[in-house]
C-alpha cells in the first residue's frame, strides 16, 4: 500500500528500502469538462538543485526540451501534449545511485504550456496526482493528491526528493506560481529564455 501524503509532509523512501536506487515519478491530471478554445498542454519538468535550493548550469533543468540529464540520474519519459486516458500523464525516471553529490534535491513541477496566450490556469485542472513507484518492483511508494487549491497559478511545484543524513526522503509542496516555467526557472536560478 502506497503512502498518501497531504500537503507539507515529508517521507523516508530509503529508510525502509535500503536497496531503493531507481523510482519513477509519475504524474497526472484531467482537465475540467469546459472549453477554453484551445488545448491544455501540461508539462511536467524535473529541477537539480544543490543545497542553496537552486540549479548549479541550465543542465540541471529537465523537461521536453532536455530529457536526460548528463549523470543518467534523471530522465523524462517524454512530452504528453494531450494528458488524455487514466494513469500517469508524465513520467520522469530518477536513479537514486547517480544522483551528482552537488545535488542534494530534486523538484518536481508542472506547468501549463501557452498558459496566458491560451487563458489558462490550474483553476481549470483536477484530480492532479504525483505519485512515485519502485522501478524494481513496481509497487507504488508514495501518491500525493494535489486537491483543488489552485485557482490563477500557471506552474506548481508538486514535491520534491531531498537528501538528508545520507537517506532520501519526499516532500509533498504542492504550491502554486503564477508565470508559469519562467517564473518557476527564476525560483531555481535558471535564466528562462
Amino acid at each position: 500500500m502506497p503512502i498518501n501524503l497531504s500537503k507539507g509532509q515529508k517521507v523516508s523512501l530509503t529508510k525502509g528500502n535500503p536497496g531503493l536506487r531507481k523510482i519513477m515519478v509519475g504524474l497526472g491530471w484531467d482537465i475540467n469538462a469546459f472549453d477554453s478554445g484551445a488545448d491544455f498542454d501540461l508539462d511536467a519538468s524535473a529541477f537539480l538543485a544543490g543545497a542553496d535550493g537552486r540549479c548549479p548550469t541550465e543542465r540541471e533543468f529537465i523537461f521536453y526540451g532536455n530529457l536526460e540529464h548528463s549523470s543518467g540520474a534523471v530522465k523524462h519519459m517524454g512530452d504528453n501534449l494531450t494528458g488524455e486516458g487514466d494513469g500517469d500523464d508524465e513520467q520522469i525516471e530518477v536513479d537514486l545511485s547517480k544522483v551528482p553529490a552537488n545535488i542534494e534535491k530534486i523538484a518536481f513541477t508542472v506547468t501549463i504550456y501557452d498558459a496566458e496566450t491560451r487563458h489558462q490556469n490550474f483553476g481549470q485542472v483536477s484530480n492532479a496526482f504525483c505519485r512515485i513507484v519502485d522501478e524494481s518492483t513496481g509497487a507504488e511508494l508514495v501518491r500525493f493528491d494535489l486537491g483543488e487549491d489552485f485557482s490563477i497559478e500557471t506552474a506548481i511545484v508538486v514535491g520534491e526528493l531531498y537528501k538528508h543524513n545520507g537517506e532520501w526522503k519526499f516532500n509533498a509542496i504542492g504550491s502554486g506560481f503564477q508565470g508559469g516555467l519562467a517564473a518557476l526557472c527564476g525560483h531555481y536560478g535558471i535564466d528562462a529564455e
